[in-house]
């Protein structure tokens, strides 16, 4: 189905707001930077979006999404992404190619600034009630099926997960380019290292994490509907 004129423009709204804020991040972009850079005009910007918050917030939900439905593709088509170190693999190469999410993963200041300290931003409200987050998740279930060796603290290895991740978005920074292996190299060996240290020996359970990330995925999008229509609720008394 052909977009609309709204659609398409809206679409260079956040188009533009990513690109700025992934650059000079939330604070010291304003809405009029978006709609210049969108090449229309602050009055247009607010006929689709009645803050810079709400405009942030509308970004925030399309990458997310963007994400996890690449982060799903790369996944269906790796043989081997039912492993702990296929599913990684997928959501860092998913992560590499989404500059802005990958600020996000970094809960990196200059891009989010004072948005984070707002006490009902999105990241609180969308997490409210979760006690765990979505690869501690992945790691508990994939334990419970007998995918994963159950000697090592679940949280140990999420957090492990999580550093290695970290580092892949932030050592470019840190080390300089000649001594850093290509992104491919990196994300493969980062794969094979996981399934031969965590990976049950079991080849039966060498597909089961591909359901897992279903389920949680599926999940995470119930709960943002969740939130969507108790936050229309609640304007609409």
């Amino acid at each position: 189905m052909a977009r609309t004129e709204n659609e398409d423009r809206e679409g260079r709204i956040l188009d533009a707001a990513a690109q700025l804020i992934a650059h000079f991040g939330y604070d010291k972009t304003t809405v009029s930077d978006i709609a210049r850079e969108a090449g229309i005009s602050k009055g247009a910007v607010y006929l689709h979006f009645e803050s810079k918050e709400a405009l942030f917030e509308a970004l925030l939900i399309r990458e997310m999404m963007t994400y996890a439905l690449n982060w799903l593709a790369l996944l269906e088509k790796d043989e081997a992404g039912g492993t702990l170190g296929g599913m990684y693999k997928s959501m860092l190469y998913a992560l590499s190619d989404n500059p802005f999410m990958a600020a996000l993963f970094r809960q990196d200041r200059h891009i989010l600034g004072n948005y984070v300290r707002k006490p009902d931003n999105f990241f609180k409200r969308f997490q409210e009630g979760q006690s765990s987050s979505t690869r501690f998740e992945f790691v508990h279930r994939m334990q419970a099926a007998g995918a994963l060796r159950d000697d090592l603290d679940p949280q140990v290895i999420t957090h492990i997960m999580n550093m290695l991740a970290y580092g892949l978005v932030s050592m470019d920074g840190v080390i300089p380019a000649e001594e850093t292996p290509e992104l491919d190299d990196l994300i493969e060996g980062i794969a094979v290292m996981m399934d031969r240290a965590l990976m049950s020996p079991d080849p039966t359970k060498a597909d089961i994490g591909k359901q897992i990330v279903r389920e949680i995925v599926d999940e995470a999008y119930q709960r943002y509907e969740q939130l969507e229509k108790s936050e229309q609720e609640q304007t609409e008394q």
